[in-house]
């Protein structure tokens, strides 16, 4: 079973999330902030990262930074799961290693699809 780790500081779209993805089959873990996320990433067993770019604390931008430091995160896929729309952060977010960008509001099985894609399932 693959595990997803959803970043967001709103626990609504958590738990929007963490449905959608459990009714599929993930087993999914979630955090509330960028240091929360990343400190679940250190337990291990994530195959995929969403994250949300607008959060306090640390953004999204600056936790993908600091995924992207650690050589042990270096080939887990991250997923920007957003309502930003500035093309600068979706540049910025593929410079820095996301492998896909999804626009808040998304329709369930978009989510599904994309997620399974990169998942190979």
């Amino acid at each position: 079973m693959k595990t997803i780790l959803v970043i967001d500081d709103d626990k609504m779209n958590l738990d929007r999330d963490e449905l959608i993805l459990g009714q599929e089959g993930f087993n999914v873990v979630t955090a509330q902030s960028g240091i929360e996320g990343i400190s679940a990433m250190c337990e291990g067993g994530i195959d995929l990262v969403l994250l949300d770019i607008d959060m306090p604390e640390i953004n999204g931008i600056q936790t993908l930074k600091a995924i992207r430091a650690r050589e042990e995160f270096a080939d887990i896929p991250v997923v920007f799961l957003t309502s930003i729309a500035d093309f600068d952060h979706v540049k910025e977010a593929g410079r820095l290693g996301a492998v896909d960008y999804v626009r808040k509001p998304f329709r369930k099985q978009d989510l599904v699809d994309r997620v399974n894609k990169i998942l190979g399932c």
